[in-house]
């Protein structure tokens, strides 16, 4: 059984900086993709960056240049490093790995 467990949100104020990491387990993770969604209150879970095993990498609009995903295999982690962060950023962040997801870790930004 495959299980996602996402850490590293909080409160942050804008122009700030988070760091969000997802542990995986049971499953060979450098096989398969990564990707981090989020959520903001009363809309849909939207997909904000995505790495392919090889390591290609994709991102949504809004956080070209400050979001940045990666991984490291050895450890069975996937990262999402997000710098300048906006307000509109805030919202319950959930990492997918294969068809299982993660429980979610709030990231808020405001002053």
């Amino acid at each position: 059984q495959v299980q996602l467990v996402e850490s590293g949100g909080g409160l942050v104020q804008p122009g700030g900086s988070l760091r969000l990491s997802c542990v995986v387990s049971g499953s060979i993770f450098s096989i398969a993709g990564l990707a981090w969604y989020r959520q903001a209150p009363g809309k849909q879970r939207e997909l904000v960056a995505a790495i392919t095993s090889g390591g290609f990498t994709t991102y949504t609009d809004p956080v070209k240049g400050r979001f940045t995903i990666s991984r490291d295999n050895a450890k069975n982690t996937g990262y999402l490093q997000m710098n300048s962060l906006k307000p509109e950023d805030t919202g319950v962040y959930y990492c997918k790995h294969l068809s299982s997801w993660g429980q979610g870790t709030q990231v808020t930004v405001s002053s």
